[in-house]
């Protein structure tokens, strides 16, 4: 005889209530997640104010790029219909004679203006960070080039340059010396708008190493004393190796603005004496403005954006090796 066995209290409450309900199925993400709602909701605003940025980074700054480099395989006058023309403007381009001339000049200005313009806000920055009085004053009139509308400045060193009454003529002639064809001479003007744009733009640039070197700890500096270091040791040995980096930065950077320059042979020679100061802007404004052929202006455009973006890749490199 087989005995049955007892049910207890608990079984008997378990049976009573019936089999335990199915597990829900987890939601990893989408509207069923309180956590997703809830971020969505605080940063509303945020994500709106995001994508106006981005719609007008994308319209004013993309969009051109994208629509000039295909105007550049176009034949554009806008009198009349675009009309395809795939790589004849590239090779129109190669057949100008003063396409390899405004690249050779704007190479040319390049290295000038990093002998010039690269050395000399270093130097003031130096300068102005030793300075214990008056050094606000200084940074201030440093950085007042950089405030006048470029024209202005361009007009200015006009009045300058003048082979008449001009301000460096009148210096050399209280020094004994002959007076200079600063703009009309193939060998002074090219250096003549060098020393406009560094003088306009080192402003800037000096800032930028003020505050790097404010960030220099002291206790290098007083180490290097106590052993005995000159003034020109304490820079070579520790100035110059904290700010490397940005160093390397500034470098880059110059290269890619002045590849650019426009103002300065536009205003001052424009392009002249014998097309000396022809540079890749100005031959592209030529091509656009004067000869009407927005193709070849393009076309031009495509190959200086490609230029300028290998300068962007190393800069990128280099803050990417350094983060």
């Amino acid at each position: 005889m087989s005995v049955r066995p007892r049910t207890t209290a608990a079984e008997k409450t378990t049976e009573a209530a019936g089999p335990p309900p199915a597990p829900r199925p987890r939601t990893g993400s989408g509207a069923g997640n309180p956590r997703l709602r809830r971020a969505l909701r605080e940063n509303a605003v945020a994500y709106l104010f995001l994508a106006a940025g981005l719609l007008c980074f994308a319209l004013f700054s993309w969009y051109p790029i994208v629509r000039g480099a295909l105007l550049g395989f176009q034949q554009v006058t806008f009198a009349e219909p675009a009309r395809w023309v795939g790589l004849d403007n590239f090779r129109r381009l190669f057949d100008d004679p003063l396409f390899l001339t405004a690249w050779q000049n704007t190479g040319y200005f390049t290295l000038l203006a990093l002998v010039f313009g690269f050395a000399a806000p270093f130097a003031t920055a130096v300068v102005l960070n030793e300075l214990r009085h008056g050094s606000s004053y200084l940074r201030m009139t440093v950085y007042l080039p950089v405030m006048l509308p470029p024209i202005v400045t361009m007009l200015l060193w006009r009045q300058f340059y003048d082979p008449g009454p001009g301000l460096f003529n009148n210096v050399l002639g209280v020094l004994q010396l002959p007076a200079q064809q600063w703009l009309e001479s193939e060998n002074l003007a090219m250096v003549s708008l060098v020393l406009v744009s560094t003088w306009a733009n080192m402003g800037t640039t000096t800032l930028i190493y003020l505050a790097a070197l404010g960030g220099i700890p002291g206790e290098l500096y007083e180490a290097a004393e106590l052993d005995g270091a000159s003034v020109r040791q304490r820079l070579w040995h520790v100035t110059i190796p904290q700010m490397r980096f940005i160093l390397m930065i500034t470098l880059l950077l110059q290269v890619i603005g002045t590849m650019q320059v426009f103002v300065e042979p536009f205003v001052l020679t424009g392009g002249g004496p014998d097309d000396a100061t022809v540079t890749v802007l100005l031959l592209l404004y030529r091509y656009a403005f004067v000869y009407n052929d927005f193709g070849l202006a393009s076309a031009m455009s495509t190959l200086l954006f490609l230029v300028l973006g290998l300068f962007s890749v190393v800069y990128l490199r280099l803050t990417r090796s350094k983060g």
